[in-house]
């Protein structure tokens, strides 16, 4: 018999205006490091690249998310209005403390906070959205025993 195969989900793309500012944010929010190729330019060279598509990758080397350049985008009005959020980011931190430390780093990469639930305590969280406008979310999980070996 046969075994059946699956895709494998290789990185979630978000649209942009500006790729190179939403991967800047999301590569210092993350600690994650751009793909070879894609780093920015030396000072007053020409951004290419960051005007087309950016990858970020892990510290393994693996594609998680990339930024692709539109022409216009319109913002997400999470959690009413015309233009809904149609997909956002899960981030988790492993405590209390740590969701406010990563709250203050949020907010001075440029984040913006929709949505403030740190004092619930079965679920802190946060909602923010990003440069571009795309909201994501940072709350209280458990760390994975496999992502904190």
């Amino acid at each position: 018999m046969e075994q059946q195969r699956f895709p494998v989900l290789r990185q979630v793309v978000l649209d942009t205006t500006d790729a190179r500012r939403l991967a800047e944010f999301y590569r210092q929010l993350l600690g994650f490091r751009y793909r070879p190729g894609d780093e920015p330019p030396a000072a007053g060279e020409d951004d290419e690249r960051g005007r087309d598509w950016l990858v970020l990758q892990d510290a393994d080397g693996h594609a998680r998310v990339a930024f692709q350049q539109v022409p216009r985008l319109p913002e997400a009005t999470w959690p009413e209005g015309p233009h809904p959020q149609q997909l956002h980011l899960d981030l988790t931190v492993p405590s209390v403390a740590e969701l406010d430390a990563q709250h203050d780093r949020a907010l001075g990469l440029g984040a913006r906070l929709l949505f403030d639930r740190s004092a619930d305590p079965q679920e802190p969280l946060r909602v923010y959205a990003d440069p571009a406008g795309h909201p994501f979310c940072i709350f209280v999980a458990p760390v994975p025993a496999a992502a904190g070996a």
